[in-house]
């Protein structure tokens, strides 16, 4: 089952093989979501039958769907991710990080991952690399920019696939569904020294714009790409889903929950498993107005946002307020 959210209200449901949706009104899956949770049963049990056809796609292109879920309250939606987590993935770390002997810090991280990532069900293994991105404040729709601030030394797309959690009255975390992400970010920065990878990631997201709610497919094949004036600037494909993966997604989780701190009822988790291609490896450099879009039949429309650059002056620091 793939869920929309409309701004405004209103969900938009459809089967993973089926074109049209049809219309929940006045619902948002953040509600079906902490219904499901009171009552103890599936989500997909909760969504009404029948209902109004919609035209997805045209919602879309309209700008009329929002994340799949927002927190009423942004200051408590997290939005965090893993990173080299992904086969893929130690190539394009390692090439920034590189030192001149031995093996980078990125590289022991991902071989790590390969040698204790997959534990056995119920078992915990090797923590992967965490970062935090930000709150809900910084978390942005499907069609909506992404503004790279004024002093950041680049804006670079990350096409990965994020889950959504809330936590319920007793402290379990509850998986709502998985969605496609833009975990944007400056990789320019963080090439500069690794240290500054907390640095990089203080950026905006992108999720959507349709959520899957069950289970990740083991084999997730999709495609990235950069659009420069309608036409196509940059194409690769990408690989997720845990058959292309170093840790396993139970593994991933744990180590994100076993935190306290992200086990406080009511509150909205956003994370994000991490990527293995970006156009930042080919040397591409983004530019004001490109279009990221990302897409992969599991998760039905693509994700598309612009860029955007911020134009607040950069010259002055910011200053304190002593009371």
């Amino acid at each position: 089952m793939l869920l929309s959210q409309i701004r405004g209200g209103g969900v938009a449901v459809r089967g993973a093989a089926t074109a049209t949706a049809r219309l929940v009104p006045g619902a948002t899956i953040f509600d079906l979501a902490n219904e499901a949770i009171a009552q103890g049963c599936p989500l997909a049990s909760l969504v009404p039958q029948g209902g109004e056809t919609l035209d997805l796609a045209g919602l879309a292109a309209m700008g009329a769907l929002d994340l799949p879920l927002r927190h009423p309250d942004p200051s408590r939606m997290y939005l965090t991710g893993t990173g080299l987590t992904h086969t893929g993935s130690a190539s394009a770390r390692d090439a920034m990080h590189a030192p001149a002997e031995g093996l980078s810090d990125s590289m022991k991280m991902f071989r790590m991952g390969l040698d204790g990532g997959r534990p056995a069900a119920g078992s915990v293994g090797v923590q992967p690399e965490w970062f935090y991105k930000g709150t809900g404040a910084t978390a942005v729709a499907p069609g909506d920019p992404l503004v790279s601030p004024a002093f950041a030394l680049d804006g670079g797309e990350e096409p990965e696939i994020a889950a959504f959690y809330l936590i319920a009255p007793d402290g379990t975390p509850c998986r709502v569904g998985f969605s496609l992400a833009n975990e944007f970010s400056d990789h320019v920065t963080e090439r500069i020294n690794y240290l500054f990878l907390a640095h990089s990631k203080l950026r905006p997201a992108s999720f959507g714009p349709e959520l899957l709610v069950g289970d990740l497919p083991e084999d997730i094949r999709g495609t990235s790409r950069i659009l420069r004036g309608g036409n196509v600037v940059w194409e690769k494909p990408f690989l997720s889903g845990e058959a292309n993966m170093s840790h396993s997604i139970a593994n991933l989780e744990h180590h994100h929950f076993k935190y306290g701190l992200f086990r406080q009822p009511g509150d909205l988790h956003v994370h994000m498993f991490g990527t293995a291609t970006l156009s930042f490896a080919d040397g591409v450099k983004p530019e004001e107005g490109d279009v990221f879009e990302i897409s992969a039949p599991d998760f039905g429309l693509p994700l598309a946002n612009p860029l955007a650059i911020a134009k607040e002056p950069t010259e002055r620091a910011v200053a304190v307020k002593v009371l």
